[in-house]
């Protein structure tokens, strides 16, 4: 499904009270942790009861909401204005604490046990390509779960996805897991077991001999029996990772969740966000728009690249005059053009994606001089969003 043609507004989204979640996402270094930071505050200030979860966000961020640190519980947000009745309350994930609370919900108590105290799992819970991406998700539905007197705790939970090379990996990653534990070589590792002693060992070491090398460098000599603990340990809780796995998939899919794909106006980054709205389209994910952060916007737009360039080159080797500097005046000239120059590079960036997906509404973020450090800068990229 897509977005009706036309601008972007977050305050829709803010305002529809059947919207319980929006998904920030797009490739990395594009904006969606101070994106999701923006809507959050906005939406608490509207009046919506809001967890914001972000992904690795810059001490400063957290500073901007007044908080010196965040962790994988939620604490208020002391910043907010309050007035309208909302509220919110601000996390970072913790991968491996979420699948140790994936372990611990799924698994029997004493395989749990095993499971968490195995050296393989450790590193699998920190390491396994898409875990990230997967555990976000899982924490997702945690959030939503929670209630308060049987009524959710949160009317709103804003996510920030991982910063993934691609954004798609966001999407693979449920069906990337549910294929891991239906693979090759899980099941190699899962059927010896039924023959026990040195013929599990021997199919063991057979099926592991060309990654064996790499995994003993992590978890030493003791590198198959940890394995032969972990899969006998595992075995009975892998129906619940799928389980978990088709609910996160379809948790993405409920009308009540929202997308927001986040870009730069540079070719790459549209071009992943073209890529990822397509995928959304085909799984049948509610997608709201697409906001392109850090546009170099022209406030001179008489004054084109090539006229400031001309007139700067006409100051240089001027005399001074009374009040002025013609050496300053050519150095601020050249500085426009330059912007202006951006400026036509993002506006082209950005036509292109429109040409390519006319149905996708839009908005703009003006790019700013410095990296958000209050709440302040929050509203007014909150601002910004709604299209003001």
């Amino acid at each position: 499904m897509t977005a009706d043609t036309g601008a972007l507004s977050v305050d829709d989204l803010i305002a529809n009270r059947a919207t319980r979640t929006i998904v920030c996402c797009g490739s990395g270094g594009v904006g969606k942790t101070t994106t999701a930071a923006a809507v959050a505050v906005r939406a608490a200030e509207a009046g919506r009861a809001v967890a914001v979860l972000t992904i690795d966000p810059a001490k400063r961020l957290a500073q901007a909401l007044g908080l010196e640190a965040m962790g994988n519980e939620p604490e208020p947000v002391p910043t907010v204005d309050t007035s309208a009745g909302g509220s919110l309350d601000a996390m970072m994930l913790d991968m491996k604490r979420t699948f140790d609370e994936v372990v611990l919900n799924h698994a029997a108590p004493d395989k749990a046990e095993q499971i968490l105290a195995n050296p393989f799992y450790q590193a699998v819970s920190s390491s396994f390509a898409g875990t990230q991406e997967y555990m976000a998700m899982e924490r997702l539905g945690q959030l939503m779960s929670e209630e308060v007197d049987g009524r959710p705790r949160w009317d709103l939970i804003v996510v920030d996805t991982p910063p993934s090379r691609s954004a798609l990996d966001f999407l693979d990653a449920p069906k990337r897991l549910g294929s891991f534990l239906d693979g090759r070589f899980i099941r190699l590792l899962m059927a010896p077991a039924k023959v026990g002693g040195r013929a599990y060992l021997k199919v063991v070491s057979v099926g592991m001999g060309a990654v064996s090398g790499a995994i003993t460098k992590i978890l030493g000599a003791q590198m198959l029996s940890d394995v032969q603990t972990f899969v006998a340990a595992l075995d009975t809780m892998f129906g619940g990772f799928r389980e978990r796995a088709e609910d996160t998939f379809a948790l993405l899919q409920d009308p009540g969740t929202s997308f927001l794909v986040v870009a730069t106006p540079e070719r790459d980054a549209l071009r992943e966000a073209s890529y990822f709205v397509d995928r959304l389209a085909e799984e049948g994910m509610p997608l709201a728009g697409l906001v392109v952060n850090r546009v170099q916007m022209t406030y001179v737009g008489s004054l084109s690249a090539a006229r400031a360039v001309a007139a700067a080159e006409g100051l240089e080797g001027a005399p001074n005059r009374a009040g002025w500097s013609a050496e300053d005046s050519a150095a601020l000239l050249r500085v426009h053009a330059d912007l202006a120059e951006q400026s036509v590079r993002h506006a082209a960036a950005i036509g292109r994606f429109t040409a390519s997906h006319p149905d996708i509404a839009q908005v703009q973020v003006p790019a700013g001089a410095h990296d958000v450090n209050d709440v302040d800068e929050l509203r007014r990229i909150g601002d910004s969003l709604a299209g003001l």
